[in-house]
């Protein structure tokens, strides 16, 4: 288990399943709708010097900046952080 120092949390992406609808109008083959800017995560572990450690707990569910997650590979395991910084809130 991966234990966080210099304000970063360990998160757990969530996952959003892919919406699927038909229309009619045809789109180049290319195309890709716009992503969110944010995305839920949920809280695994973090770093005693997070500024909001008081506020966490283990599996809260926060957003963060979804461009400013890093994803590390350890073990051949890949590991999702983020800094302190990039999250924007806490869902209670």
């Amino acid at each position: 288990m991966l234990h966080p120092v210099n304000r970063y949390i360990h998160i757990n992406v969530v996952e959003k399943p892919p919406s699927h609808t038909h229309s009619t109008i045809v789109l180049p083959e290319d195309f890709q709708p716009i992503e969110d800017k944010y995305i839920e995560a949920q809280v695994l572990s973090w770093a005693t010097d997070v500024r909001f450690e008081n506020d966490l707990e283990k599996g809260s569910r926060i957003i963060v900046d979804k461009s400013m997650i890093e994803e590390i590979s350890v073990n051949n395991e890949k590991i999702n952080i983020v800094l302190d910084n990039y999250v924007v809130g806490i869902i209670k």
